[in-house]
């Protein structure tokens, strides 16, 4: 499983198990392998909200996590690479969250909130 956070151009951060969409073979001249696009599977649109703690300075965050497309039957969408930006690893907290909530429970692209406690700049 290769869980990553992803930004498209639409603007959505999303957090999904992502596999690459490949053509071509490996090793050939006349049709190399080619990333077209990637498959995501049980994808959340991520929100981060900002809270504040007047005891303490520092500002707290709340991050909800949301079905991505709820109304498709299918969990392994598509998605083209030129509607990526950008693709990175999420933050340890973000990441168990994904996978506690969304897929170690069985529940396919269950909405969920945490607060994560963070400085601000």
């Amino acid at each position: 499983m290769t869980v990553k956070l992803v930004l498209l151009k639409s603007g959505e951060d999303i957090i999904s198990d992502v596999t690459e969409m490949i053509v071509g073979e490996e090793g050939s001249i006349e049709n190399p392998k080619k990333v077209i696009g990637y498959f995501f599977d049980k994808a959340c649109v991520v929100k981060l909200k900002e809270g504040h703690q007047p005891e303490e300075k520092k500002s707290a965050f709340q991050v909800s996590m949301f079905p991505w497309m709820p109304l498709s039957a299918d969990s392994h969408i598509p998605v083209p690479s030129d509607w990526v930006v950008t693709m990175v690893e999420p933050k340890e907290k973000l990441k168990q969250m994904y996978l506690e909530d969304v897929v170690g429970n069985g529940q396919d692209n269950k909405g969920s909130d945490s607060d994560e406690s963070t400085t601000s700049d």
